[in-house]
């Protein structure tokens, strides 16, 4: 007799299939709970121009995001060499993440409620960041919002771009799928 591992489910996963799922499906006239909106993926996105003069600075930017998000970062490299920036093919430049599934929720969940909060004169984000698919791409300044990261340890403040890629097509529906999830845009 195999014993099967208890998978705790997200709390942001449970909040968007009890609470935003019949809602949505409600103000948008969908027949069916699958046609409802859903986040797809979350990329993180690092650039680290540093990153090509001191590969230890991009290792330990490398830590931590993966102390961030639960999984190890990718090194991204340059594609072609630009003299002007002084840069060359195939050195690195940059991380990058991409989140599904349960780490996607739990990452979002404690960036929402966690994270945001430690954010300095924030009053939301602005609701002008959606693409024509309706994904939605922010950026923030500095890693240390997050408590994961160990001040002591750090060598550099970063910035990080944040994609949330959605499966809809609409700019209304992705924007209304965000608010049911709690995070929070900038008032009108």
């Amino acid at each position: 007799m195999s014993q099967r591992a208890v998978v705790e489910v997200p709390r942001l996963l449970e909040k968007y299939r009890n609470e935003a799922v019949p809602l949505l499906l409600k103000e948008f006239g969908y027949k069916n709970p699958m046609q409802a909106p859903k986040i797809v993926k979350i990329v993180i996105n690092m650039g680290v121009k540093e990153g090509q003069e001191d590969i230890k600075i991009l290792d330990q930017l490398a830590v931590e995001v993966s102390r961030i998000t639960g999984q190890k970062p990718v090194v991204t490299r340059a594609k072609k060499s630009i003299s002007s920036f002084k840069l060359r093919e195939g050195s690195p430049i940059g991380l990058k993440v991409t989140l599904r599934r349960a780490r996607m929720y739990e990452f979002l969940d404690r960036l929402i409620n966690i994270a945001m909060p430690r954010i300095r004169d924030f009053r939301g984000f602005s609701d002008r960041s959606f693409d024509q698919s309706g994904n939605y791409t922010f950026g923030l300044t500095e890693q240390t919002i997050f408590p994961e990261v160990e001040y002591e340890k750090m060598k550099k403040t970063q910035g990080m771009d944040i994609t949330l890629v959605m499966s809809v097509k609409d700019r209304k529906e992705s924007k209304r799928l965000l608010e049911l999830l709690g995070f929070p845009f900038k008032k009108s």
